[in-house]
């Protein structure tokens, strides 16, 4: 995924590979990977002639943001993890975290709030 998240293009199987020097990697283990991420979201593809190019379904940071809230979704207290996480991040973190609740109008300490997105209570 990191080939596709770094690429500013589509691209082919062989130049998936040819970014992969780390590994030595076959040409057909490379293709089969790339058309299972693309069978399960990850990766969005395209006819080009007789070859598939391929590109990321989503951003690098769309995809952890999921993976976060699939996490909070494994807690019985949202806010009690929440509060965890952000004790457990750096200041220059914090301070982004608050921009950007600021730029969703959320107050300081909104996180008990209600949400941006629905409207109801966090955690509901």
């Amino acid at each position: 995924m990191d080939v596709l998240w770094d690429a500013s293009e589509w691209l082919t199987v062989r130049q998936v590979s040819g970014q992969l020097t780390e590994r030595d990697l076959a040409h057909t283990t490379v293709m089969t990977v790339l058309d299972r991420l693309s069978k399960k979201g990850f990766a969005r593809r395209e006819r080009d002639g007789r070859a598939w190019r391929y590109r990321a379904a989503e951003s690098r940071e769309a995809y952890v943001a999921e993976l976060m809230l699939s996490a909070l979704d494994q807690t019985g207290d949202r806010q009690a993890a929440l509060a965890r996480f952000v004790r457990s991040v750096s200041g220059a973190e914090a301070q982004a975290l608050l921009g950007a609740l600021e730029a969703l109008g959320e107050p300081p300490g909104g996180l008990g709030g209600s949400s941006p997105r629905t409207g109801t209570a966090s955690g509901s």
